[in-house]
Parts: structure tokens; sequence; C-alpha cells
């Protein structure tokens, strides 16, 4: 692994300095990759995750006359920050929708995604999510939409059929409420904003104003979404996963203490634990105004002024073309970031095609510079959601969220 001039150590007191750096061209390879050693730091999922990225790798190095190592973090935000603090960032990691616009802001991210020959091929979507100071900064690894999934055993013995899939939120309800028995209840999800916020934004709320300056959590939209929640709650058809004893709603489905939950294509890992749980995915149902659902990514990122970068920048062409990404797809479930591997993957996989179905109109969560710690206490908020009132929780968030967006915007 080569070194980087980064001259501070930033990233470990709160990635508060802004690093330089020349920037360095997208090269395709070929002269520019020859002899080069990378390394990729990487968060996985499981063996799965780790045998793939390493096996593309390990397949582009061998094209390249190069070599590179798969590094497996044990945490991959602490180990990403130090590697920067330290003068040893890896050449190529997963950067995480949640810390893109904190680490891009400070200048530590190669804005190389633009140049890439599949540039226009990625989902518009998580191309907005990887972009800041309207430059496309690096190139989606892959992404998940939320919906909704279904113990299908469950749906057959209360004699529900197709035709009852709940497509809005009355729909949702009943089916809910005829699926809560005296052992399992009809609805399962974690009270956080990356679960709670879709029915906010079903409602027609939204966080952040038009004009990117003006916090609108406390609004009355976003009040009836999380009242919506609480009416569900107060009925006996929706309930917390520790409410059903279970570390995560993905468990609560597996074992039969919850016949819905809301989640994502990673539910497909329960297999592990329960075999036997025959599950199917749809939609989200629609909200008063409209469909919703949220789409988290990573990104591969590439540090700013990085001697490696061309090398980088080649690799991950490779690894984001569709024959790798649907090699990735087979291995662990992820979903494509192009829309030409996706529509390959809703054709290998029809039972995930829900999940390809709502990338259209799927929203990244809010993330800007600062915005982290002000999510963090809606979530702790969020926990006193039940028995407690939307408007106050949201009005803390209203106040704590503006702060933060005021701070990153006068920078």
């Amino acid at each position: 692994m080569t070194k980087k001039a980064w001259g501070a150590a930033a990233l470990a007191i709160g990635l508060t300095v802004t690093l330089g750096g020349c920037a360095a061209g997208s090269g395709g390879g070929g002269d520019d990759a020859a002899g080069q050693e990378l390394s990729i730091l990487i968060g996985s999922s499981g063996d799965a995750e780790t045998q793939a990225v390493t096996e593309a790798a390990n397949a582009w190095a061998a094209e390249n006359d190069a070599t590179v190592e798969v590094i497996v973090a044990n945490d991959l935000n602490q180990q990403l920050s130090q590697g920067f603090a330290g003068d040893s960032a890896p050449d190529l990691f997963y950067m995480g929708w949640d810390q893109f616009a904190t680490y891009a802001s400070n200048g530590y991210l190669q804005p190389y995604a633009a140049d890439l020959a599949n540039s226009g091929d990625f989902y518009s979507g998580l191309v907005d999510t990887f972009t800041f100071d309207d430059t496309f900064t690096c190139a989606p690894k892959d992404f998940s939409t939320l919906g909704l999934i279904v113990n299908t055993d469950a749906w057959a013995a209360a004699g529900l059929t197709d035709a009852d899939i709940p497509t809005d939120w009355d729909s949702l309800e009943a089916v809910a409420t005829t699926l809560t028995t005296d052992s399992q209840v009809g609805l399962s999800f974690g009270l956080e904003y990356a679960r709670a916020g879709a029915f906010m934004n079903q409602a027609g709320g939204q966080l952040i104003g038009e004009d990117g300056e003006t916090v609108e959590a406390d609004s009355a939209e976003n009040v009836a979404g999380l009242e919506y929640i609480q009416k569900l709650h107060d009925a006996g058809v929706y309930k917390t996963p520790s409410e059903v004893d279970s570390g995560w709603s993905g468990e609560a489905l597996g074992k039969g203490a919850a016949a819905m939950v809301i989640e994502g294509p990673w539910i497909k890992g329960i297999k592990n634990d329960f075999p036997d749980t025959n599950y199917a995915a749809y939609e989200l149902p629609a909200g008063p105004e409209g469909k919703s659902t949220y789409t988290f990514s990573n990104c591969w990122g590439i540090p700013q002024g990085s001697d490696t970068a061309e090398a980088a920048t080649s690799l991950v062409e490779f690894l984001t073309s569709d024959e790798q990404q649907m090699a990735a797809a087979d291995a662990f479930g992820v979903l494509p970031s192009t829309e030409s591997a996706a529509a390959l993957y809703a054709e290998s996989y029809p039972e995930n095609a829900s999940f390809i179905e709502s990338a259209d109109y799927a929203v990244s969560p809010v993330n800007f510079a600062g915005s982290t710690s002000a999510i963090a206490d809606f979530n702790s908020q969020l926990e006193t959601l039940i028995g407690g009132d939307a408007q106050s929780i949201l009005d803390s968030f209203q106040t704590s969220l503006q702060a933060a967006l005021d701070e990153a915007n006068a920078q």
C-alpha cells in the first residue's frame, strides 16, 4: 500500500479540518495500474461478501498486473477515520451514505465518479446521494430499499390471498389486524428514523425544505406519520421487536412472533437461523400522499489526491460493471446500483423484484455534514413514541436538526 500525504489527523478529532489535494484522473487501468499494490477496506456482512469482493478484486488485479489486499473492518467507520488520521488510508473503501457528506465536505474524497464510463448507468437517486457540491463524487456500490416482508405461511393460515396485499395505510391496518393472534403480532419494525421516517414521507412530510435551509421536521404531515404508528400500536396490531422478545424485526419474523415486518433485502439472512420460515417481499403500502421508501447505499470511496487514484478508479469501474454487480448479487443478495444490472437481478430473483421496483421513488434519508448527531438524538426520542407525544418529539428534532443544518450551511 502506498503512502498518502494527508498532513493532518483531522478525522480522529471530529472531521474539522478540510484537506486539499491534487485531483487525479480516472485512468482505465492498463499501464496506470501495472505494478500497483492496492488495499480495499470493507465492512462485510459475512464470508460470502468477503469472498465475492476478494474474487472480484483478484480478477481485476490479474488483468492489470496489480495486487489487491481486501481488509475486513471490525468497525468500518472507526478504522477508516484512523486510517486517514494515521496517513495510511486505504486506496479504496466502503463509504456509507450516512458518512458521505461529512467526508466529502472536508475534502477527503476523490471526485471521480462523473468520469466513469458507466457514470450514466447508475440510479439517479443513488447519484444524488453521492453528489456533493453538484459533483457526482463516488460510485454507488449497491443499494437496498425497505419493503413489507410477509410470512406467507401465517398469511395463508389467516385466510388472506394476493388480493389482500396492502396498498395503503387502511389495508395495512386491516391485514395487520387479521394477522394478529395471541402469539403473533401483525406488524413489527424498529422505532427509528430509518423506518418511522418512511411513514412521515408517505404522509407528505419532509425534513428539509426546498430552499435547503429550512427544517420542516415539526410539520403536521410528519406528525401524522408518527401518529399512524401510534394508532397501530394502540390497536395492538403493531409492536416493536423488543416487545416480542426479538433483537430485530427479522428475528421476530423468523420465530413467528410477527407476521409482517419492514426490512430490506438483507432479510434473506434469517435463513441461517430460521430456515423453515417462508416469506415474500412487497412494496411498502402508500400513505395519504403516495408511495415512499428509503434507499440505503455505500459508495466506493477513493482518498483525495491519492497516488493510486487512477488504478483505484479502474478497479471501481470493474467492480460496478453489470457482470460483477450480478456476481455480488448472486453471492450475498445486494441490489445492483446500475439500472441495467438491476433489471437482470429482478429477472433472476423475482421474489425480490419489489425492492427493485421501489427504487424509482425511493429517497435517501437526510444526509448532510453534522446531521448524524441530530438523527441519533431523534432515534433516542422515538423510543418514547409509544405512550408519548409525536408533536413534542418532532419539535425537539426540529430544533436540533435546524441547528445542525445552519452550521453546515455556514461552512
